[in-house]
């Protein structure tokens, strides 16, 4: 594994996301020649079992080049039990994931990272911004009282578990070099501002979080451009692809998904500027999750109607 503040990202020649834990479910959506919906029914039976949403996220991402594939793990949703559930329900191997990647440290992406390390065998990277450590963190209400956040990622807990941490604010190449973490996002643009009701305590005092350990993966699929999978977008989804493109010098975005963290009223007001950034930039495939929110949802369903694409889980995005 290669961390360097700028990077030399191989191409892929395919790219698999599947969903492992998502808000939303829906078993009745068809596939397209880009999405596979897992089926309803198996040799005519309809399934006993089904997939579980909630307020989190997982995907497995997987590349391809040549004769050679790596698969990841990029977060790992709310509770413990979503993802390993639904890896059951898809028949995933979890012995094939080398490598874990944290997107930040809230407990909606790192909830049942324990429970995953529990089942993986061997010892795996685990690769995060040395700043998803911080704790306590809080969320102040309208009404100026603060909640507290769970703590899902302690630093000493994980040094006794199977993982050799590899902790970075800039720039880590992982799978051989053809899936990039971004480390820390510069935050150029002028209307993502960030989680405003987001605190943290430094030095004994309650100031907001910046959530600096935000960051997504990038990956270069061959003739057409990046594909980029954020988190939350903490720092901004505009920012995220602008930095991608910075650190890669590849300016085509080819695919957007992950959580674009648009959901309520103080960020429904960055609906604008977001969807006007993102017509210049013209991805060919745009696919909001989890954190992004239904009205903003629907937003980029009229305002994409090609490219845009509706998550839920189970769903595996096929990009050649």
């Amino acid at each position: 594994m290669n961390e360097k503040a700028s990077v030399s990202l191989k191409t892929v020649d395919h790219v698999e996301i599947t969903t492992l834990i998502d808000n939303y479910v829906d078993v009745l959506l068809p596939s397209t020649d880009v999405i596979k919906r897992p089926p309803l029914s198996i040799e005519g039976k309809v399934k006993a079992d089904t997939f579980l949403a909630e307020h989190g996220l997982s995907l497995l991402i997987t590349v391809y080049k040549g004769e050679h594939k790596h698969s990841i793990l990029m977060d790992t949703g709310y509770t413990n039990v979503g993802v390993l559930h639904n890896m059951e329900q898809l028949g995933l191997n979890i012995g094939d994931i080398e490598a874990i990647v944290l997107s930040h440290g809230h407990m909606d992406h790192t909830g049942s990272l324990n429970a995953i390390l529990d089942k993986i065998p061997g010892r795996i990277p685990l690769v995060v911004h040395p700043g998803a450590f911080q704790y306590p963190r809080y969320t102040r209400q309208p009404d100026g009282s603060k909640n507290i956040w769970p703590r899902t990622l302690a630093k000493d807990e994980l040094e006794q578990k199977n993982v050799d941490l590899i902790e970075s604010k800039t720039p880590t190449l992982i799978a051989n070099d053809m899936i990039m973490v971004t480390g820390e996002v510069e935050r150029t643009t002028p209307f993502e501002k960030g989680m405003p009701n987001a605190l943290m305590e430094k030095d004994g005092e309650l100031i907001q979080d910046p959530i600096i350990d935000d960051q997504a993966i990038v990956m270069k699929l061959q003739g057409k451009g990046l594909v980029v999978i954020s988190g939350c977008s903490h720092a901004g989804i505009v920012n995220t692809l602008m930095f991608g493109q910075k650190i890669t010098g590849e300016q085509k975005i080819h695919a957007v998904l992950g959580g674009f963290h648009l959901s309520g009223p103080f960020f429904e007001k960055f609906h604008d500027p977001t969807i006007d950034a993102l017509n210049k930039i013209d991805p060919d495939v745009l696919m909001p999750m989890h954190c992004t929110g239904w009205k903003a949802i629907q937003r980029f369903q009229k305002e994409f109607p090609e490219s845009f694409i509706l998550n839920s889980v189970g769903s595996k995005l096929m990009l050649s």
